[in-house]
């Protein structure tokens, strides 16, 4: 998540327009983005280095340097860390600074805004600002069309969100396009995703939604043709099952992560379901409710 979440600036700079956009910087649509070392260190032995820098350099000129840096949570020493870095990078290059500070918490969002200050006996010898992207101001994009359009912020929206309840409605149109081609550049957001997300519950829902993408493609093969036309129906049904058992794995780990209480007839109820409808239903709620009440609200489910 930490690399993911600043290494996409580099690799994707075309999500930095809508993300001043989000902060209210105006930047041209055309820009010169290159990469330039991060190595902030000096001549002794103490190693300090920022996430990503790059150099912005607008079509109407004011060339600048983005510093940006991926904050899982609260660090009492980034509060001095970051002013030394735009110091040391406005002296080593000449040029203004900006920090900015990608955050998939909401609490750390709300800390990394600062400002942090430096000074005595009532007078600020030094301010720092960072500009800071996280849930409250990074869209929930969930609109396939809106993914399409521009797959890297879309991809950074599911990175941004990925703690959130809105996630699973990011990840399903992310999944279905990028089941759908088989360009390289399509297929890195598919990568970053997966090992981004990792172990948790956002990313066994998006290895599931991969997996069930990939058997129903909307592509024309011949499984899905022989499937449609009634031929494959014991393969389609092993597959039914199969996904089922994953989304009854993928509830009750998320409500032991959550540490939710789960008596036996839940438990019983919950593995003995077979719905395939009732089960994404079931994991959906699973990340945000308390009980088991609640997981089950509006029963009974059709298909149980």
């Amino acid at each position: 998540m930490h690399e993911a979440s600043h290494r996409i600036f580099q690799e994707r700079p075309e999500i930095l327009v809508p993300i001043f956009e989000i902060l209210g910087i105006p930047l041209p649509e055309k820009a010169a983005v290159d990469v330039i070392t991060p190595d902030t260190t000096e001549n002794r032995p103490l190693e300090r280095r920022v996430d990503s820098v790059l150099r912005i350099q607008p079509s109407d000129g004011d060339d600048f340097l983005l510093a940006i840096e991926a904050q899982g949570r609260r660090e009492k020493e980034k509060e001095s860390s970051w002013p030394y870095y735009i110091a040391y990078l406005r002296a080593k290059y000449d040029l203004p600074v900006l920090l900015l500070v990608v955050c998939w918490s909401r609490s750390t969002a709300k800390w990394a805004t600062g400002p942090f200050t430096c000074g005595a006996r009532g007078w600020t010898a030094q301010s720092t600002r960072p500009l800071v992207v996280g849930p409250d101001n990074v869209p929930v994009i969930t609109e396939q069309r809106a993914v399409e359009e521009n797959l890297a912020m879309a991809s950074f929206s599911a990175l941004t969100h990925s703690r959130g309840p809105e996630v699973m409605a990011i990840l399903e149109p992310l999944a279905r396009v990028v089941q759908g081609s088989d360009t390289k550049a399509v297929k890195y957001f598919g990568d970053l995703i997966e090992v981004c997300l990792g172990e948790t519950p956002a990313g066994e829902n998006w290895r599931e939604l991969m997996g069930f993408v990939t058997y129903f493609p909307g592509r024309g093969t011949v499984r899905e043709t022989a499937y449609l036309e009634g031929k494959a129906e014991g393969i389609a049904e092993g597959v039914a099952e199969g996904i089922a058992e994953e989304r009854v794995v993928t509830i009750l780990r998320i409500l032991e992560q959550r540490h939710v209480p789960l008596p036996d007839d839940a438990r019983e109820r919950i593995t003995t379901c077979t719905d395939l409808e009732t089960l994404a239903r079931w994991r959906d709620r699973a990340i945000t409710v308390t009980d088991a009440d609640a997981l089950f609200a509006e029963s009974p489910e059709p298909g149980e």
